[in-house]
């Protein structure tokens, strides 16, 4: 089983090309579902087929979701919609207003993120294309199952045995509405649903992820970011898909500019994103719509190659023995980011990893907790943080105990 996730910035094409993916992976006698994880739907409208927020048949082969997330949380999580709906009607807000507010944002992202799992687990599928929202919303959707995991294990226990002690105090004073113990209850009883989604998504041999860009200036750089914080979180990027290049031929001179813009992006993307495989499709001389306009916009991209077949083989998370067989070095693929841009601190047995806007608290496996950090360099999109060997460690734990 194969699922392929497309991300990049907004308008660059990205449904088109999940759609057509989807599409020729059915054709190619594999059960495919195609969803959507952008609350902004528009995968229905590249199919030219009406879709629900479950399962819907496009073709023999291939079926579309898209997701309605207020439908969601009635169905998932009743109990703490209730309890968000009464806190905003204690505010002031009631009624439809109070109804669409307690659909908080980032629900979108959760409720998909519990779909794609369920659906793999399921067996019904060979393919799950998941037509991705923007690439910061897809950033914020990959993650949540680390954040969440982390919120779990850490505050989550501590805030439910608080609000049991603070309720009954609280309730006296004021007329706030308290979240009660079954409120607590219904978010562990989802996130237990989510369990595992995180091992999903970063195996390699299940899940890729594509990024679709147009041969421009600020989408390539945008591209280049979501490239680096893919590989914080552990994902793993098997191709990029250049989008709406110009083709050759145009001998009107309006077009010249462009097509030596285009020409010097491409390169850039060529050399950048190495050795990822760029695949390129042409800007079309039509909308996109519909199946037969989507199988020809297929055959362009992927050719000859299986659409859903891993494209390029990385591992951005390695840990390994150094040179001398002592010590222990993590080393985390991070391309296009910089120096002043990365950040590691160690934190009891996590290794906190910051790349720009986005964090990561990495939890050491059992062999490197008992070793202490000896450094950190980055060089050439790779972090490498060493740790001390056996010995050195054993010394220093025995300094510190004063023996």
């Amino acid at each position: 089983m194969r699922i392929l996730l497309f991300t990049g910035k907004g308008g660059v094409g990205k449904t088109t090309v999940a759609a057509a993916t989807a599409l020729r992976c059915a054709d190619a006698g594999r059960r495919t579902l195609v969803l959507s994880t952008d609350p902004a739907h528009s995968l229905a409208d590249a199919l030219d087929v009406p879709l629900g927020s479950e399962p819907s048949t496009v073709t023999e082969r291939l079926s579309g979701q898209q997701l309605d997330a207020q439908e969601r949380m009635q169905e998932s999580w009743s109990e703490i919609q209730a309890y968000l709906t009464e806190v905003l009607d204690w505010a002031g807000v009631a009624g439809i207003e109070a109804e669409e507010l307690a659909v908080l944002p980032g629900l979108d992202e959760i409720f998909a993120l519990a779909d794609i799992k369920a659906f793999a687990a399921s067996g019904d599928w060979d393919t799950i294309v998941v037509d991705c929202a923007p690439t910061a919303e897809t950033i914020r959707l990959l993650s949540l199952p680390e954040i969440l995991a982390w919120y779990m294990d850490r505050v989550f226990p501590a805030s439910r045995r608080l609000n049991r002690v603070l309720s009954p105090v609280l309730s006296r004073v004021t007329n706030l509405p308290v979240a009660g113990d079954e409120v607590f209850g219904a978010a562990h009883r989802f996130y237990d649903r989510l369990d595992g989604v995180r091992d999903l998504l970063t195996d390699p041999h299940v899940t890729s992820a594509r990024l679709v860009v147009n041969p421009e200036r600020m989408v390539i750089a945008e591209a280049r970011r979501t490239h680096t914080y893919l590989s914080l979180f552990g994902y793993r990027v098997d191709a990029v898909v250049a989008n709406r290049v110009l083709p050759a031929g145009i001998d009107d001179p309006w077009f010249a500019r462009w097509q030596a813009l285009h020409t010097e992006h491409l390169a850039t993307i060529e050399e950048g994103f190495a050795p990822l495989p760029v695949l390129r499709a042409h800007l079309a001389p039509d909308e996109l719509v519909g199946l037969d306009a989507l199988a020809a916009f297929a055959q362009e991209v992927y050719g000859d190659l299986e659409p859903d077949a891993l494209l390029h083989e990385g591992n951005p998370l390695r840990i390994d023995r150094d040179e001398d067989g002592e010590g222990w070095r993590l080393t985390l693929e991070l391309p296009f980011a910089e120096r002043g841009d990365v950040d590691v601190a160690r934190r009891g047995d996590e290794l906190i990893i910051t790349a720009g806007p986005y964090r990561r608290a990495l939890i050491l496996p059992d062999s490197l907790r008992r070793h202490t950090v000896t450094g950190a360099s980055l060089r050439e999109g790779t972090l490498e943080v060493t740790f001390a060997g056996d010995q050195t460690a054993t010394k220093a734990q025995q300094e510190v105990r004063g023996t």
